[in-house]
């Protein structure tokens, strides 16, 4: 024992003595001191938006980007984060969800064959590798509506990813050459003029409508991508920037304003101001989104379920699904199990009975295939549960009191199965009530067993919805509602006249009634002019209905798969947008949340909490 004691007091002087003669050197001492005095300093690097850059491939396989266009995001203050140059979807996903904005690079020739072209027998180099990896980034980024700013190939790989063209030579295909496009002189001078759109974002961000700019490029834009506006160009008709519209944060330069920047440029510096200042909007928003509760009130997503092999788990082509909803952030969502008007004998009652049956058997089933990544809420407690274990929450309702059939009794049948509110009536009178569209006033308002089911819905605390209501069934279920009701998805007849849209009047009793009033995102319910129906105007009807509501009684339902969508929200996954806009209107943290989430819950606690035995 005492031996062993011996050795091991040998080799602790040995192990002194070494680290006496091999002491860290002044220099390295100096380095990690620097290093410690910068973390009282972290929290304001915290605050700084994270911005991928894209970058190029080396000779073997590495990731290159200039030290420009670090500097560039460094001077606006981001932290510039270069996505390696790879085509893993995975990782480049992992990668993505972290980030606040991305920076697409320049670089060589576009492949025609993504614009749908035959690529010119003298084309430029191409790098197959190249394009998959910035398609497969830009893809994933433009999926989470993250803010993007393209340069030179950048701008290009922008026009062709959202369905635009290219001119694959400019020496070949454009006749006006009047400027040569690749200038020999060095990066950070300027040799063309370019002239900016007044009225464009770019002109806004420059604060001028020309600037002399740097030109290095072979290919151009051709044919503009849909929703997307040409913001500048030079003398020869070249395109030099385009930018998304109406409102999303995409920008594509062709020139390379990172070389003006580099050397001190201000107003090229502008471009990179406006892409951090961009980021720091969607940043906040992401953050919000983790701590609040947010939940799109309406969609019809069951009636995709028909198609075969349909997975709300995967990443389909429809509006709503579990990648979608993650991409968005959004917490939870109630699926509609919805029927369209029918006959009205007991026959026909019944099989649609079955058929609601059917439907919301079908969302447990969808629910119970991708138990690992969302859960059915009946609560808002289970709404917080499944939020904590990293899962979406699917509530259900019924769209259209005629799937309850004839019975009283099945209206606490499907309570138990989930149902959460019934949507009265759709778009022809029902059994229980006139329809707001192609009624002919049968009950004028109300049947004596639409009465009855008022009853039984208060009893068993089940949320009345007057969407799709008449009017004056809209004030007979104000009258007889002993708790509060919503509108599940309606939105301003102020702004927008449809009968499907509630009045000043009807929001103003709403609140006083103690419900709520969820905006709607379907096109002719939001601007009169379909074709140009926003993420903006649908904001426009969220402020109106502040207005005349008050901001308890306002919040959010997409209708998609069954009708919604708008230019800049089209799916699940933009819903983050609505955030992002409302943060530039300056609405506070605790005013979003309530839009988006904090008001209904109230609402359905309130309903449940009153159930009777």
């Amino acid at each position: 024992m005492q031996k062993i004691s011996t050795i091991i007091l040998f080799f602790l002087l040995l192990i002194s003595s070494l680290n006496a003669q091999q002491s860290i050197s002044p220099e390295l001492t100096k380095l990690y001191k620097d290093i410690d005095i910068g973390t009282a300093h972290q929290n304001q690097y915290k605050r700084m938006p994270l911005i991928g850059i894209s970058a190029s491939r080396g000779t073997h396989g590495g990731s290159i980007v200039s030290g420009t266009y670090v500097e560039s995001i460094l001077k606006a203050g981001g932290i510039p984060i270069i996505v390696p140059s790879i085509t893993d979807n995975n990782t480049l996903r992992e990668i993505v969800k972290d980030l606040d904005g991305l920076v697409l690079i320049g670089g060589d020739d576009i492949n025609p064959i993504y614009y749908n072209e035959t690529p010119l027998p003298d084309i430029n180099i191409v790098d197959s590798i190249r394009d998959i990896y910035d398609q497969t980034l830009l893809k994933l980024a433009s999926d989470r509506n993250i803010p993007m700013l393209g340069i030179c190939r950048g701008e290009q790989l922008i026009n062709v990813a959202f369905a635009g063209s290219l001119y694959q030579d400019i020496p070949k295909q454009f006749a006006n050459k009047s400027i040569e496009h690749k200038q020999t002189q060095p990066r950070e001078e300027g040799t063309h003029l370019v002239t900016i759109e007044k009225k464009s974002k770019l002109a806004e961000i420059l604060g001028q409508t020309e600037v002399l700019t740097n030109t290095y490029h072979h290919q151009a834009v051709k044919k503009i991508a849909p929703h997307f506006i040409i913001s500048a160009k030079t003398s020869d008709g070249i395109t030099e920037a385009i930018e998304a519209y109406p409102n999303r944060s995409i920008l594509g330069i062709q020139w390379h304003p990172e070389s003006h920047a580099a050397k001190g440029d201000t107003t090229m510096q502008k471009i990179f101001d406006f892409i951090i200042n961009e980021a720091k909007t969607f940043g906040k928003a992401k953050e919000l989104h983790k701590k609040i509760l947010s939940v799109d009130t309406h969609c019809d997503t069951p009636l995709e379920f028909k198609k075969s092999g349909f997975n709300i788990g995967n990443r389909e082509e429809n509006q709503v699904n579990i990648p979608k909803i993650e991409e968005g952030m959004l917490d939870a969502i109630f699926f509609a199990a919805y029927t369209a008007q029918g006959p009205r004998d007991a026959a026909s009652s019944q099989k649609t009975v079955e058929k609601i049956e059917g439907l919301i058997k079908g969302i447990h089933k969808q629910v119970e295939m991708n138990q690992d990544v969302c859960g059915i809420a009946y609560t808002t407690k289970d709404l917080i549960r499944l939020k904590k274990e990293g899962k979406k929450a699917i509530f259900i309702g019924i769209e259209n009191g005629y799937g309850i059939g004839k019975d009283i009794k099945n209206i606490e049948y499907f309570k138990n199965m989930g149902v959460n509110y019934i949507t009265l009536c759709h778009t022809k009178d029902n059994d229980i009530c006139d329809t707001s569209s192609k009624s002919n006033n049968e009950w004028n308002g109300l049947s004596p067993f639409g009465r009855e089911v008022i009853k039984e819905m208060n009893r068993l605390g089940i949320m009345i919805d007057v969407s799709h209501a008449g009017e004056k069934t809209f004030w007979d279920v104000i009258e007889l509602s002993t708790q509060p009701i919503i509108a599940s998805h309606s939105s301003a007849q102020a702004l927008c006249y449809h009968d499907r849209n509630l009045t000043d009047k009807q929001m103003k009793a709403i609140a006083k009634n103690g419900g709520v009033v969820q905006i709607c995102l379907v096109d002719l319910f939001i601007n009169k002019e379909t074709k140009k129906a926003s993420i903006m105007d649908a904001i426009d009807h969220i402020d109106y209905a502040v207005k005349i509501a008050g901001i308890d009684h306002v919040g959010i339902a997409s209708d998609f798969d069954g009708g919604g969508g708008l230019i800049g929200c089209t799916g699940s996954n933009d819903m983050i947008n609505i955030t992002v806009k409302l943060i530039e209107r300056g609405y506070t943290d605790e005013e979003i949340e309530k839009i988006w989430g904090s008001n209904f819950l109230r609402v359905m606690d309130e309903v449940q909490k009153g159930a009777k035995e």
